[in-house]
């Protein structure tokens, strides 16, 4: 237990009466300039005198030098400091606690606490309080609490009673969790002592404490609370600590209360409370602050400048830049911070990367130098952009700065080289990191899951608890997306067992990743039943559990869920609305899609985008309605893209409108010639209406284009490992066993009543060997090697990459029935679940 006892306060000496010396009647006016320069912050012709008094044969007084030596402090130019301290050790002057105590402090501010040390060690009897008290604040301000506080126990030991500065030094030292302890000791000190009622400095050192240290923001407002005398310090410090902890609402109250109470907000507490506002999403309330702003005459302030750019970069509903860019172009002044801002702004808005790189070059075209935080939203554009290339000339300029090694950067070129599909280089930078941390894993672990290596995801989750740094919510995110991406229901199992275990059932990230992750595997129940454990759920866990719903056939249920979200207030965004988009799409709800389309600008100013328009296209076209269909693609606001009319060539090929097909293929290529969906897509149309010559000609040109169409593949999970398939796959070890069950299948369900559907063979041979073909596809492959390698008491879950067809549809019904096994299989729309003969999608897909 410490215990500190306080000193009688130390009598100082008076000073003593030194003899007089003559000097010349130059000296004087010399030395008054050299003030008048030095206080007026003009340092270098300070200097230029100084050496003019030493040319002219004046020695300059320690006066001087403190003056000096002081304008140097506050106008934090270290160098010019440094050099005068050079010139006072080539004096013969004996140097007095003052200017050793403006040399401690020279040295601190610039970050050089070893020869603030070394100056302080040689001081001896001629510390005084200012010398503990600076020496205190430089190991304060230099990262080193422990030593500040052993210093400042010293410094009692010594003899000497604290005053405010010394206070607000050591509770500084005490603002981390390590020190809180000793803290709480400070604090009791500070009490006895009488400065918390006299000095609002000490005041606000105490706030700091508890709101960083302890993490105890109650205890932070009850020191705000009683403090005798507040000013715009403690009320922006106080806002501050709450937007920075999360509790946005309480910060935007409190600026409401400080505003009622009189008190002028600074530059400082705007930039806080924006912030707070940009956090929540409450444009509204920025645009106010804004005028505020402006009335206070702050507008042009770079501070609060960049808090408005990031303000209306998050909060414009439909990811517009034009006032966060409008803003940016009125400031007069910029900084790095404001350039960073805007950039940053643009990444994050989405589909405005190109802009951010453009600015990145006229940042450099100004002469500013960007900063780590530059780099890291720079090169997450281009990983964005899939442009790594750009983003190495990038990362080359960050080295060429010395900022490459920083971790934000680090970790943004790894999530680059992800983000382009380079996971061989993604794993390069990350070994190549000298010190790992958790974000770099997560980072890595994430590039593997979303890049469809669940296996190396989980790899590098193993490494992670070897190294004991501990894994977060955004890691087990992370792997669980992994496990849903390949559809490895028992890998993503074994991770909820470490979620429970961990301690992090509750955390809302993890929670809503769980939901994906079962839903995505086939396992909607379990889904429903983690969303309905859940005390606190956003949007994101009611768009999850909505989206999985939809794409299991309930959207009934999937329309309640949204009622519901919308009854406990929870605001949907552009994702919500795809969901709901979707649910009535593979259920052909037409009326049901039209109210929610029209309901999105007019309840919620969601105006809808290039995806919301394909499901609705999709529903059109699925439901038939191929005229309809495509009078609406006309209709559209703005040209429809690819994406909207390879819908409509879907609907076309299913509907076998072989015309508008072709229409709505050209559409494609025009957009993207080297897409081979939209080549496939025709082909097959050409084939299921017998033009043969159509289909080979398509397939001719494909192949004079060198583009090749992605192959149909379905993989399966059996005892923790995934086996993939391919069309006529014999590489099984199995490969002899699953074909004789594959043939006996074959033989039962044509006993049922089954029929090959040949038409769906796009091959011009005979009918026998269509039939031959239809079975070698791969999801029947899969499902026949999960009907002798998985119990019979679970489900076979199958996943398919492309959209299943018809006759493997149809026959997955009867082996459903043939086998009394359900079979889930997902497929690129969607899930099918065949049970006893029948499929949830009701034929309808």
């Amino acid at each position: 237990m410490i215990s500190l006892s306080l000193p009688s306060p130390t009598k100082q000496p008076p000073p003593s009466s030194s003899a007089r010396i003559w000097k010349h009647p130059n000296f004087e006016p010399l030395k008054d300039g050299l003030i008048r320069l030095a206080n007026a912050g003009q340092l270098h012709q300070a200097i230029s005198a100084l050496d003019l008094m030493s040319e002219q044969g004046f020695a300059p007084d320690l006066v001087t030098y403190s003056v000096l030596l002081k304008s140097c402090i506050r106008t934090r130019q270290f160098n010019v400091g440094k050099r005068v301290h050079s010139k006072l050790s080539e004096s013969s002057l004996e140097l007095d606690s003052v200017v050793l105590n403006s040399l401690i402090s020279l040295y601190s501010k610039s970050g050089d606490w070893v020869t603030a040390n070394s100056i302080f060690q040689t001081m001896g009897e001629r510390r005084d309080l200012v010398s503990w008290s600076a020496m205190i604040s430089c190991f304060a301000h230099n990262g080193m609490g422990s030593k500040s506080i052993s210093t400042f126990i010293d410094m009692i030991e010594f003899g000497e009673y604290p005053n405010q500065f010394c206070f607000v030094a050591v509770i500084q030292a005490c603002s981390s969790p390590e020190n809180a302890w000793i803290g709480e000791i400070i604090f009791g000190f500070v009490i006895k002592t009488g400065f918390f009622e006299s000095d609002v400095c000490v005041g606000c050192a105490l706030m700091d404490f508890f709101a960083r240290g302890t993490g105890d923001l109650g205890s932070a407002k009850k020191v705000f609370e009683k403090m005798p005398a507040r000013n715009s310090v403690s009320w922006t410090l106080m806002i501050t600590r709450y937007s920075q902890q999360g509790y946005l609402i309480d910060a935007i109250q409190l600026f409401v209360e400080m505003v009622v109470s009189g008190y002028t907000p600074d530059s400082f507490t705007f930039s806080s409370i924006v912030s707070a506002c940009a956090e929540s999403g409450l444009l509204s309330l920025g645009q106010q602050l804004h005028s505020l702003v402006i009335k206070y005459r702050l507008a042009f302030d770079v501070c609060v400048g960049c808090s408005l750019v990031d303000m209306y970069a998050k909060c414009a509903p439909d990811g517009s830049m034009f006032n966060s860019r409008k803003v940016f172009d009125l400031m007069p002044d910029h900084n790095v911070m404001s350039w960073t801002a805007i950039i940053t702004g643009y990444v994050l808005s989405g589909g405005h990367d190109k802009e951010a790189v453009k600015l990145y070059s006229r940042m450099i075209e100004n002469e500013y130098l960007p900063n780590h935080f530059t780099f890291a939203s720079l090169l997450k554009a281009c990983g964005n952009l899939s442009n790594p290339a750009f983003g190495e000339q990038i990362y080359n300029h960050a080295v060429k700065l010395g900022l490459a090694s920083v971790n934000c950067v680090a970790n943004s070129l790894i999530s680059m080289y992800a983000r382009s599909a380079r996971m061989v280089d993604a794993r390069k930078a990350f070994d190549l990191l000298f010190e790992k941390n958790l974000v770099a894993y997560n980072t890595i672990v994430d590039g593997y899951a979303k890049n469809l290596d669940a296996y190396e995801a989980f790899g590098v989750f193993n490494q992670i608890e070897d190294t004991r740094i501990g894994v977060d919510a955004f890691t087990f995110a992370s792997l669980l997306s992994g496990a849903a991406s390949i559809g490895a229901l028992n890998k993503g199992e074994q991770i909820h067992a470490r979620v429970l275990k961990s301690g992090l059932k509750s955390n809302q990230c993890v929670s809503n990743a769980l939901i994906s992750m079962y839903s995505r595997c086939g396992n909607i129940e379990d889904a429903l039943q983690v969303f309905s454990q859940m005390e606190d759920r956003n949007v994101v866990s009611c768009t999850s559990i909505i989206a999985g719903l939809a794409k299991h056939g309930f959207a009934t249920k999937a329309l309640d869920m949204f009622h519901e979200m919308l009854k406990a207030g929870v605001r949907p965004n552009e994702i919500t609305y795809i969901a709901v988009l979707s649910a009535c799409s593979h259920v052909g709800m037409i009326d049901e899609a039209w109210v929610h389309f029209n309901s999105m600008f007019k309840e919620h100013k969601l105006r809808p985008r290039m995806e919301h328009f394909a499901c609705m296209v999709d529903l059109l076209g699925r439901s038939g309605f191929l005229e309809e269909a495509i009078k609406f693609i006309n209709s559209m606001p703005f040209t429809a893209d690819a994406l909207v009319w390879r819908t409509l060539l879907g609907a076309c090929r299913v509907h076998g409108n072989t015309e508008l097909g072709k229409y709505a293929a050209e559409r494609i290529i025009e957009k993207e010639p080297n897409d081979p969906a939209a080549y496939v897509l025709l082909s097959n149309l050409y084939a299921s209406a017998g033009q043969w010559d159509a289909a080979v000609r398509i397939r001719k040109g494909m192949k004079e284009r060198n583009l090749v169409k992605e192959a149909g593949c379905s993989w399966i999970e059996t005892e923790n490992k995934v086996y993939k398939f391919h069309v006529g796959d014999t590489s099984h070890p199995q490969a002899r066993k699953i074909y004789e069950e594959l043939d006996q299948l074959a033989l039962k369900i044509k006993e049922m009543g089954y029929v090959p559907n040949t038409d769906l063979v796009i091959y011009e041979v005979e009918e026998e060997e269509k039939e031959q073909f239809l079975f070698q596809h791969s999801e029947k492959i899969a499902v026949a090697f999960g009907l002798i390698s998985t119990p019979t008491s679970k489900p076979i879950r199958v996943f398919k990459n492309l959209r299943v067809c018809g006759d493997c549809h149809n026959a997955m019904k009867y082996i459903s029935l043939a086998t009394k096994r359900e079979i889930v299989l997902r497929d690129s729309n969607r899930f099918h679940h065949f049970k006893a003969g029948a499929c949830s999608c009701n034929d309808y897909w």
